[in-house]
């Protein structure tokens, strides 16, 4: 189409008559028509073919632009979440900390340890007594480190800004209130431990034992209590 074009134009350029006013105009008052010479028709063309190519080029230049998404000015950057960065890996679900193990739980551990020192008992820990028992070493007692735990995770989820204005509301009503009420009832798990402030203490309570079903499944196992292995020897 483009060559169509120039072609035309150079025809046009070649045929095209200039009519100027002769310096020696005839006796009869007519001018002779001038054409341009060969060379100079062909540098026209050349110059029209260069334009054309030049319009062609931008035109290609302005869909890819039109086309192409908006880069980021802080992609040089190398910011996280924009352009010219990969995307951040999502942080890992949090999992209830009696599912930890090793290091990985001490460092939980010593995670909560802080919230509930610092924020927690400083806020809302009411005054140590027989109704309302604690233990400076609740850290020992593996079911109130997972109430505990249960309620820094509830406690991080609804102060989030997503949550909403009521997000902490909830979480007093539904969160707070019963957690505290388990962990520090008059028969909760720290009742043998501190009911004075000024007199620590410190006792784990034992536990239930394993149902009767569970101890006779152990006791069948082989080699349980001097079983078939012992024998044998």
């Amino acid at each position: 189409m483009v060559g169509a074009v120039i072609h035309a134009i150079g025809c046009g350029f070649k045929e095209a008559l200039f009519v100027p006013e002769s310096i020696n105009s005839p006796e009869d008052g007519a001018t002779e028509p001038v054409r341009l010479p060969e060379s100079d028709l062909e540098s026209i063309e050349a110059s029209v073919r260069k334009l054309l190519d030049q319009s062609a080029e931008q035109a290609r230049q302005l869909d890819s632009l039109a086309s192409a998404p908006a880069a980021s000015p802080f992609g040089a950057f190398g910011m996280p979440g924009f352009a010219g960065m990969p995307p951040q890996p999502a942080p890992p679900e949090p999992r209830p900390i009696l599912e930890l193990e090793g290091e990985e739980y001490e460092d939980e551990l010593d995670a909560l340890s802080d919230w509930v020192d610092d924020f927690l008992i400083r806020v809302y820990g009411a005054e140590v007594t027989t109704a309302a028992p604690w233990c400076e070493q609740w850290q020992e007692h593996d079911d109130v480190v997972a109430w505990l735990h249960a309620l820094w995770l509830a406690y991080q989820q609804h102060k989030d800004p997503e949550a909403g204005p009521a997000g902490l509301f909830v979480w007093h009503r539904d969160f707070l209130t019963h957690a505290m009420a388990a962990t520090r009832a008059p028969g909760g798990p720290l009742s043998a431990c501190m009911t004075d402030p000024d007199r620590p203490a410190h006792r784990l309570l034992p536990g239930p034992k394993p149902s009767i079903r569970s101890s006779s499944s152990a006791a069948e196992e082989p080699g349980a209590n001097g079983g078939p292995d012992q024998a044998a020897g």
